[in-house]
């Protein structure tokens, strides 16, 4: 039966029977507890990662990572908190490459878990030697994904590029359409949106309309590239903008 582990030098939530192995210590990150666990064991039977932790989002900490010298934290993308989670760590533990798994493939999701500086992703058909290959790519610098995810992450950089070689493209959002894209650029759903801003769900929907057709761009995830890419012309108020 799988436990949490009391003895010294295991991590909490970490089951009892994970022994310690060679390879790179990787950190799970789950809200389930079975999913964390089960997936601690089965990865620390292949031999070439070695499970230092599990635990929820909410139980985990910079400091703890830094303790274990974890090279490696591979994140349920299920977790209502994830894209947060991962922004944070990014920011204490630039050296700890970011997996995602569960990962939903869609356009909007795939680039904001790049925006947050997701290292590797790994789909919810994906294996565990999808999961252990993505570890291992990313620990040497490389993208573990499906040309698709691939092509979506160059017109990206396009979109990028766009902003940089013209950003007073950009420039005509009202206060709150700043609001919006702002919020947009971070992961956040409509809902999410309307909510911090204490308006409707209908009302952020004709919002980020009007921002996807005042920035030139299709999608949500174009949009965000655009917002962080931007500068000044974009995130300052416009005098001639209504409010």
């Amino acid at each position: 039966m799988i436990t949490r582990a009391d003895a010294p030098g295991k991590d909490r939530g970490l089951p009892v029977d994970v022994a310690a192995t060679s390879g790179p210590s990787v950190y799970v990150v789950s809200p389930v507890r079975l999913h964390r666990e089960g997936l601690a064991w089965s990865l620390s039977g292949r031999g070439d990662l070695n499970v230092v932790g599990a635990a929820a989002p909410g139980e985990v900490t910079a400091a703890r990572l830094c303790d274990l010298q974890v090279s490696a934290v591979l994140m349920d993308m299920t977790a209502s908190q994830a894209l947060s989670l991962a922004r944070t760590l990014r920011r204490a533990l630039p050296q700890v490459k970011i997996v995602a798994f569960a990962v939903v493939d869609s356009d909007q999701e795939l680039l904001a878990y790049a925006a947050a500086g997701v290292a590797g992703y790994v789909t919810q058909d994906g294996s565990l030697d999808d999961l252990a290959a993505a570890v291992i790519g990313a620990l040497k610098g490389e993208l573990f994904c499906s040309p698709r995810l691939a092509s979506l992450l160059f017109q990206r950089v396009a979109v990028l590029s766009d902003s940089r070689d013209a950003p007073e493209e950009a420039s005509g959002l009202t206060h709150r359409e700043r609001q919006v894209a702002s919020l947009l650029s971070q992961g956040l759903s409509n809902k999410e949106i309307a909510g911090s801003l204490r308006i409707g769900s209908a009302t952020v929907k004709n919002h980020v309309h009007s921002i996807l057709e005042k920035l030139h761009v299709r999608r949500r995830g174009e949009a965000a590239a655009r917002w962080h890419a931007g500068g000044p012309a974009l995130k300052s108020p416009n005098s001639d903008a209504p409010v």
